[in-house]
């Protein structure tokens, strides 16, 4: 038997590079920590309600879907985990 690929085409909105400033990566921030305030994050991640507004608020500013605001959420925690790594080396607090 032959496996076939089923080629699905995208949404313009979800193929376009996402181009990130300080600002935007501060307003994202804002939001996120708003919705985890709000009780929104139960686990490790936004939950769908979460991710809703953010989104939504999000859009106002830039046209950005979930997949890069996602990916944003995922490089910015990889690097907060670094900088934590890295501060807590050069204190020596275990």
């Amino acid at each position: 038997m032959v496996k076939t690929r089923k080629f699905v085409e995208r949404d313009s909105t979800l193929a376009t590079k996402a181009d990130w400033d300080d600002e935007l990566t501060l307003i994202f921030c804002e939001l996120c920590v708003n919705e985890v305030n709000v009780g929104n994050r139960p686990t490790t991640h936004l939950n769908s309600k979460g991710w809703e507004n953010v989104i939504a608020l999000f859009q106002a500013k830039k046209n950005y879907g979930k997949p890069q605001l996602k990916n944003k959420w995922d490089t910015l925690k990889k690097e907060w985990r670094l900088w934590r790594e890295l501060l807590k080396e050069s204190t020596g607090i275990r």
